[in-house]
């Protein structure tokens, strides 16, 4: 691609709205992480019992992000919400060892819809703030992200309540989106 082509493309990729679908079981911290990349107050956070939306803007994006609840009797609805998402984030208790099977099928159910083919795939490692969380590495492996081949990924280790690795992931995301 010229330098001339890629310019064209980037600027008509600018100031595009992307739709971010944040997942994750409940008290992974997804609506945390949500509050904190909008600036907003993260005192007090109460279980999303439905969906929150926020819309966030970058240099260059309008991110509009769908925190959808992680309780197990709302999950069976997630899949009402895949169409047209540009990222899938997904959050995972660092800290949380017992669930990390549960949070594995959760993620590898939803890598298999179709609306998310090719869609790339964000893991917040989130809670690494907490003394008996697991570091990235040992949370990729628990996932098997490894054997993740049809699709772009990462994992970001954060705290959703320092910041820390949030706005890193985000970017990531930002770069990664295939704007055809």
């Amino acid at each position: 691609m010229g330098l001339l082509s890629f310019l064209k493309k980037f600027k008509s990729i600018q100031n595009r709205e992307i739709r971010i679908l944040l997942l994750g079981l409940d008290n992974a911290g997804k609506t945390t992480i949500l509050k904190k990349l909008a600036s907003e107050e993260i005192s007090q956070i109460t279980p999303t019992q439905g969906f929150n939306i926020k819309s966030i803007q970058t240099t260059n994006f309008k991110l509009n992000v769908w925190d959808i609840g992680g309780q197990r009797k709302i999950r069976p609805y997630w899949k009402n919400y895949l169409a047209d998402t540009s990222v899938l984030i997904y959050v995972v208790d660092s800290a949380d060892k017992q669930r990390l099977e549960e949070t594995t099928m959760e993620l590898m159910d939803l890598l298999e819809e179709d609306k998310l083919n090719q869609v790339p795939l964000l893991v917040y490692a989130n809670k690494q703030d907490l003394i008996n969380s697991l570091n990235s590495t040992e949370i990729a492996k628990e996932l098997n992200l490894t054997s993740i081949k049809n699709r772009a990924w990462q994992i970001q280790p954060c705290s959703a309540h320092s910041g820390e690795g949030l706005n890193d992931g985000l970017n990531w995301a930002c770069k990664t989106i295939n704007f055809k």
